[in-house]
């Protein structure tokens, strides 16, 4: 019911967009797109793939116990692609695209958490650790975004109070969550203090959180090294993410400055974040059409947004066929 509400919700929105400007000329801007750059910008789907595939193999464990071991052979499992709890890259990419294709129809992102039961089956980790590793993949993607948001809203020429504050909330992020991310004993006062004031149920989720939030910084901080790897792997690819909407102005044929985009694309995303929408679709089309009218029209910056759900859209179909290679690890074993 949820899921319908969102798609509801993202349709009414985009509807109130294509209503309000032209919507002949969004069909106009993207059938005289420049082709070259299309092609560029849509293909930058596949090096980001690899390289959050790459990332993912960072994060396992270099070595790991045997301890589901047994129970994959018995369910044979097929764990030619994982060696002594290393993922393989080829295996790596096949389960970011499954779980890409999981959070088009999950909702909150849930194709992240079904990842970790993906990897506890077939990586030979606990269930609490491979929920530890997503958590702080998903904490790197959201601080690597904040961080680069903030860089750019700092040197962000077209400033006024609205700005300003958003220059604030944000950096109010970054640092609440640098501090989770840094300080164990300030994470924990966090969560206790967020069930408190919370209803039961979400209280019982947030209390599962602070367990792998717990266990994730014990494992990460262990070793200081691969940990700034992770950290920098994580804020290079999301400069590569918002690279490729930079892209697909130029596909547009349409110009804003590389450091303006870095200010507003971010801005745009996390509006798709919030939990409204359907993979974000109507709230991140109209904040980039809000933001990005100082340097091109309405129905370029829809045509924007319809590349940018793009972004979600490819991904997605080319999981299909990995995804039921999943799956069976769902199913009850006979």
């Amino acid at each position: 019911m949820k899921r319908f509400l969102s798609i509801l919700v993202s349709l009414t929105i985009l509807l109130l967009i294509y209503w309000k400007i032209d919507f002949v000329g969004l069909v106009q801007v993207l059938v005289n797109c420049d082709r070259l750059w299309m092609a560029i910008s849509l293909g930058m789907v596949i090096p980001l793939t690899m390289f959050t595939a790459w990332r993912l193999q960072m994060l396992m464990p270099s070595s790991a116990t045997n301890t589901n071991a047994a129970n994959a052979n018995a369910a044979n499992t097929n764990t030619a692609d994982i060696t002594q709890g290393h993922l393989g890259f080829l295996a790596a990419n096949q389960l970011i695209l499954a779980a890409s294709s999981l959070n088009m129809v999950l909702p909150s992102k849930m194709g992240d958490i079904a990842k970790a039961y993906f990897m506890r089956d077939r990586g030979h980790l606990t269930g609490s650790l491979a929920l530890s590793l997503v958590v702080f993949e998903k904490s790197c993607d959201m601080l690597s975004l904040l961080l680069w948001c903030v860089f750019g809203l700092l040197l962000y020429p077209q400033k006024d109070w609205l700005f300003w504050v958003m220059t604030v909330s944000v950096l109010t992020g970054l640092l609440l969550g640098l501090l989770l991310l840094g300080s164990a004993q300030f994470a924990q006062l966090f969560f206790r203090l967020a069930a408190s004031i919370t209803p039961r149920s979400l209280g019982k989720k947030i209390v599962t959180l602070s367990h792998s939030w717990g266990e994730m910084h014990d494992y990460f901080w262990r070793d200081r090294t691969q940990l700034a790897k992770i950290t920098g792997m994580s804020v290079f690819i999301w400069f590569l993410h918002l690279l490729q909407i930079w892209f697909f102005i130029l596909a547009l044929n349409a110009w804003a400055p590389f450091l303006a985009s870095l200010a507003l694309s971010p801005l745009a995303i996390l509006a798709g974040l919030l939990p409204l929408t359907f993979a974000g679709v109507g709230t991140r089309d109209a904040a980039l059409i809000a933001f990005y009218q100082p340097y091109f029209a309405a129905p370029t910056a829809a045509a924007l947004g319809v590349l940018c759900t793009s972004r979600y859209v490819i991904p997605a179909i080319a999981g299909l066929p990995f995804l039921e290679k999943y799956l069976t690890l769902t199913r009850p074993k006979g």
